[in-house]
């Protein structure tokens, strides 16, 4: 009786704060099990074991991974998969440093594969771990040129401090090396014999994981004079890059040569000499990395591109870095099938405006699910897309995956969600060494 007595002014408003609470409800973090997300190969193989629980606090999968040269952790589908082929490729090496050949080549030097890491890394404490800290956020940078104003202000007045110390400035070079980090860092030891093995068995001469630089360095101490590469065989597919173009480049060319390829790459896309330096002394940013932001943005070179190279250049962590890169690489090749008009500036997502009128966002992201940091960084996106990139239509492409509630969310908001776009591994390893091109 007194339910009908209420007026509908008042139940309409009571339903409408009922929807809102649903709508507004956020999800927890979730741990995923390894079986629902890897196959049994990937899961478990002659010398690695990837542990059960998969913790996904933020946008990516973190997995634990025993292999027979130590712990290593992955940071995203994408990271894991190449470290679980560069456990093949650590085998591969070790069974090289046995055979007859190389050790009548190494004569007194010993090869110990998997051994002494920590002396080849600066701080021994991560030894075998993957060096990404986490992708903070993907959303858009809203005041990030302020931002960078306001560093560089503060830059110059420490310089002018250490100068009046009489403290000798240094170098790019040696700014980048002593950090532990980024471009220069990567480049430490790593020489033509190293290259030429880490192209025997398809890894990253540059890479973070320091069990398999320390391999790579090694044995190409040994093989100085190139012979071994010849006389050996090695039978692992290249997957160093998610194009042969630039896996044959970190293989073959000289870093200092390589670097000025970039810069030269950059600068047609547009970009300033002092964002460049930004780049190449950003922490996140490996050779390998510099070299394959730089050939994705060149392919498309649209408005916008040049931007996001600054925005790249504020990777503090390799995992960050390496967002930025899959997104380029996303970028390059929607645009081989669906020409790109422009790219929204100062954005973390990599936001592209078609040459219709569509606005498609780019995320090489693992896990989406409904929560307070993603609604507002899809709000910032969605707001400023249709402000100044002029979308009419509203599309998210993901490597990953989407939970139920989130993509309810996204329907109410009129976006269209493709999930398990191929990844750039996923390209590799589907078309082979001899099938990828640019």
């Amino acid at each position: 009786m007194h339910m009908r007595t209420v007026s509908r002014f008042t139940i309409a408003l009571a339903l409408g704060s009922a929807a809102l609470a649903v709508g507004a409800a956020y999800e927890a973090p979730r741990t995923f099990q390894v079986a629902d997300l890897l196959t049994p190969a990937q899961i478990k193989g002659p010398l690695h074991q990837v542990a059960a629980a998969v913790p996904t606090e933020g946008y990516l999968h973190v997995f634990s991974i025993k292999t027979d040269y130590g712990p290593l952790e992955a940071e995203g589908m994408g990271m894991l998969l190449v470290r679980l082929h560069e456990v093949s490729a650590l085998a591969e090496l070790d069974e090289v440093s046995k055979s007859a050949v190389f050790v009548e080549a190494a004569g007194a030097s010993v090869v110990n594969v998997g051994k002494g890491v920590a002396a080849a890394v600066t701080d021994p404490g991560e030894t075998a771990k993957g060096v990404g800290k986490g992708l903070k956020r993907f959303g858009t940078n809203l005041g990030r040129k302020a931002k960078r104003a306001g560093d560089q202000a503060a830059e110059s007045v420490k310089k002018d401090d250490d100068q009046k110390d009489g403290g000798p400035e240094k170098s790019t070079t040696d700014q980048v090396a002593a950090a532990g980090t980024g471009v220069a860092h990567s480049m430490l030891g790593v020489n033509s014999g190293a290259r030429r093995w880490a192209q025997k068995v398809g890894a990253d001469p540059y890479t973070t994981n320091p069990i398999l630089k320390k391999a790579l360095v090694d044995i190409g101490k040994v093989d100085a004079a190139g012979g071994l590469a010849a006389k050996i065989a090695v039978p692992v597919p290249m997957v160093v890059s998610g194009t042969a173009a630039v896996g044959n480049l970190v293989w073959s060319q000289d870093p200092e040569a390589l670097l000025k390829l970039n810069e030269q790459k950059l600068k047609e896309t547009g970009v300033d000499g002092k964002t460049i330096k930004q780049l190449y002394l950003s922490k996140g940013f490996s050779l390998t990395l510099h070299t394959r932001l730089a050939a994705a943005l060149r392919d498309v070179n649209v408005p916008g591109c040049a931007d996001y190279v600054a925005t790249s250049a504020e990777a503090d962590t390799e995992r960050e870095a390496v967002f930025f890169v899959e997104s380029a690489e996303m970028l390059a090749r929607l645009h081989r099938t669906e020409p790109v008009a422009a790219i929204l500036q100062d954005s973390r997502a990599m936001v592209a405006k078609s040459k219709d009128g569509r606005v498609v966002v780019l995320l090489p992201l693992d896990w989406i699910s409904w929560t307070e940091t993603y609604e507002k960084a899809l709000t910032e996106v969605e707001t400023r897309a249709k402000k100044e990139l002029g979308a009419t239509k509203l599309e998210l492409r993901m490597t990953g995956t989407m939970s139920p509630v989130a993509e309810k969310e996204m329907a109410a908001r009129a976006w269209t969600v493709v999930e398990k776009v191929p990844s750039t591994f996923d390209l590799v390893k589907a078309r082979g060494t001899a099938a990828v091109t640019n």
